[in-house]
């Protein structure tokens, strides 16, 4: 091991750091995959609690869309419950807004560290670069022109190790973040659409 650390020069602590950061990209990944696969789901619950609502039959239609557990079956179902409960007007439309935020802003979580990394991994990834030039060409004078091409080549690619592992950490973590930001635009769109679309319904009654 101490060999290995030895070999990558001053990479070596530029390349450990960049690991942590991708275990660290993983595990994120890895959580917002799992918390936001279903955000997407429960069309058919809502479009059916939306008939039944339409059709006048309140109690099975809040039934309906407590099968649904995206963020917007829950607002939906909270609407269906302030409206039975005899909340509507401005009241019910900001306090639906303000939980489609709290939605919005769970759904986002993390999302900036993702962002991050994609952003600071390319960086590091430079940073050990240069500082692994800087040593090769200061090995390289202190040999007063005895140094061999393979010597410099071996300090070269040492540095240019850490830029490919900076890349490599990024590049992961950028795509998952503009993935993830993309579906929780669209849970966000079906928040509000969900919601508009009862409130529509019952004040066209």
């Amino acid at each position: 091991m101490s060999g290995t650390w030895d070999m990558l020069g001053t990479g070596g602590p530029v390349i450990a750091l960049l690991a942590l950061m991708s275990l660290l990209s993983v595990t994120v990944i890895a959580v917002k995959l799992i918390q936001l696969w279903p955000v997407r789901s429960g069309a058919a619950a809502r479009e059916q609690a939306l008939d039944l609502w339409r059709d006048g039959d309140r109690a099975r239609a809040q039934q309906s869309i407590e099968t649904d557990r995206s963020p917007a079956g829950r607002v939906m179902g909270y609407a269906m419950q302030a409206l039975q409960d005899g909340l509507r007007g401005p009241l019910l439309q900001d306090e639906l807004q303000r939980r489609g935020n709290e939605e919005v802003s769970r759904m986002n979580s993390l999302i900036r560290l993702l962002e991050l990394i994609a952003m600071v991994a390319p960086l590091l990834g430079l940073l050990g670069t240069v500082l692994g030039m800087i040593q090769s060409f200061q090995e390289l004078e202190l040999a007063q022109g005895a140094a061999n091409a393979s010597v410099l080549a071996g300090g070269i690619w040492q540095a240019l190790l850490t830029t490919a592992a900076g890349l490599l950490v990024a590049i992961p973590a950028a795509v998952a973040a503009g993935l993830f930001a993309a579906r929780i635009d669209a849970a966000a769109q079906a928040i509000e659409s969900a919601a508009g679309r009862l409130l529509l319904i019952d004040g066209s009654r």
